[in-house]
């Protein structure tokens, strides 16, 4: 039975709940009541509750400040506030305190109980996983010495053992295998971790792999080896649950790499085949499982050099364009990694276009980033080096907006002021804007156009000239639509002219002669 402690100033509430609410059912017992915070706080130094049940307004010492006292003293204590309902926002802020159940006043015992028994139930949890780690440090200083785990470790990694040790000691551990396949396992995890966190891995896969016949930790892997099942999915399946399980207690991820089937006195082979399936979480990211099927064909020679625009790149970082350098960027990593070339030489292809990427920057930033390539080359998969160039290459691009944004803005009111200048021109366009009138490329003006104002610059001058044609209409009703028109650059096509005009208002210029 969990101990639970309630505190409120009102006794009528204070005796209403301890003598209504079924304790038991919830699997607590009251141990005591309080009136307020202080009297609450002595109580848990001599005799800590599990759960405290406790009101908001108080005397002395309110239930905020004693959930902010219990959260620093005693973070492993359950707070449940009772608040009334212009309260509960107050409330609310006590999540800072680690305060996650609330009850609204009044509240009827059923759902008190309910609350109880989802708090019995994280305690218990709570409970499972300390004795989990409790149980993993404990086997790892009683079975450490094992002579199975030695002994894969030497015929894995030793190549003066063979056949004949085999036998000898499949006699030595029972192990009966004739005329039967194994596979083998190799873990890598990811990140931080100690060797108590291998440990972890190793037991966890003995718990959920049925047919489990020798594990060892090699270096700073851990190695299974299990017998062939068929089919394969469910060996797969059991190996995606060894990894959901190990992160879900010490949110550690874990890259595995399986081998073909094969007879075990060939395990040393098929070692080698783990580790170069490992070997390709560069380009498959970490937290994968590789097989053999991954990475058919990467022994064959390099098809070819890398394809890639770099202008197109720098353009679009030197103009402030992030969304079209996004794109570029994956579109580069895509291209290395299609390439599947040896580990050095993908490296050496990231390096190139960091280099002239740095170089865009000012001298002070040129520095700092050329400081940054040797994290940028120690990250071990190519997803975690494109999440970093990423990076970088954000901040570049939002250096040159910023400094270009206003010299943007006066291009754009420029063009604005061209389009109301010359709306009765049938050739006014992008291209005759950019090249004759402002002399700039016409894809840069574009998208800087559309940046600006949301628009492509066409669907400008449409809404531009349906604007005008409406001012027009409504200054002289009696006006043609062929006299419309010519005026609005729609030469002698008056069809056309109401074609457009209907799409942008909804009814032809006749109809809206009429209504206006």
């Amino acid at each position: 039975m969990y101990k639970v402690l309630l505190v409120d100033d009102e006794r009528i509430i204070l005796e209403g709940i301890s003598n209504v609410v079924n304790w038991a059912k919830a699997g607590t017992k009251l141990i005591g009541t309080a009136r307020n915070g202080i009297e609450a706080y002595d109580k848990v130094q001599l005799d800590p509750p599990d759960i405290i049940i406790s009101d908001i307004k108080m005397p002395g010492m309110d239930g905020l400040q004693l959930a902010a006292k219990i959260a620093e003293n005693y973070p492993n204590i359950k707070m449940v506030l009772l608040s009334g309902f212009g309260e509960f926002e107050y409330a609310r802020s006590a999540i800072r305190y680690g305060v996650k159940q609330y009850l609204l006043k009044p509240c009827n015992e059923n759902k008190i109980v309910e609350v109880l028994q989802e708090l019995v139930k994280e305690l218990g949890q709570e409970e499972q996983r300390e004795q989990f780690v409790d149980n993993m440090r404990y086997g790892l200083e009683k079975i450490l010495p094992h002579v199975k785990e030695q002994f894969l470790k030497e015929f894995v990694t030793n190549k003066t053992y063979g056949k004949r040790d085999w036998e000898y000691y499949r006699n030595l551990f029972k192990m009966d295998l004739e005329n039967r396949k194994v596979r083998l396992i190799l873990f890598q995890l990811e990140g931080y971790f100690e060797f108590e966190h291998m440990f972890a891995v190793k037991n966890i896969a003995e718990d959920l792999l049925k047919k489990m016949v020798l594990s060892s930790t090699v270096g700073e892997q851990v190695l299974i080896v299990v017998e062939d099942t068929e089919p394969v999915s469910e060996l797969l399946d059991c190996i995606s649950l060894i990894r959901e399980t190990f992160f879900r207690y010490y949110k550690i991820d874990l890259t595995i790499a399986l081998s073909e089937a094969d007879d075990i006195t060939r395990a040393r082979v098929l070692y080698k085949q783990t580790l170069e399936c490992l070997n390709y979480r560069f380009y498959l990211g970490e937290g994968s499982l590789i097989t053999k099927r991954d990475i058919v064909g990467v022994e064959q020679p390099e098809i070819g050099e890398l394809v890639f625009d770099e202008d197109n790149l720098m353009l679009q970082i030197k103009t402030g364009y992030w969304e079209e350098a996004s794109q570029e960027i994956d579109l580069f990593f895509q291209k290395v990694a299609g390439l599947r070339s040896n580990i050095p030489t993908a490296k050496s292809y990231v390096i190139q276009l960091y280099m002239a990427m740095i170089r865009l920057g000012d001298s002070d930033s040129i520095h700092h980033y050329m400081d940054k390539l040797v994290a940028l080359m120690d990250l071990e998969t190519l997803q975690a080096i494109q999440s970093f160039f990423k990076e970088v290459a954000h901040q570049i691009t939002v250096s040159h907006y910023e400094q270009t944004r206003n010299k943007h803005s006066a291009i754009v009111n420029k063009v604005v002021d061209i389009i109301n200048e010359h709306l009765g021109n049938p050739e006014l366009s992008l291209n005759g804007v950019a090249q004759q009138i402002l002399y700039m490329n016409p894809d840069y003006l574009g998208k800087l156009f559309k940046k600006e104002t949301g628009e492509k610059f066409s669907n400008y001058v449409m809404k531009a000239r349906i604007n005008k044609a409406t001012e027009l209409i409504g200054q002289k009703s009696d006006i043609k639509i062929f006299e419309l028109a010519e005026q609005l650059g729609f030469g002698d096509n008056p069809q056309y002219f109401s074609q457009v005009f209907k799409k942008y208002t909804g009814c032809t210029p006749s109809e809206f002669m009429k209504s206006n």
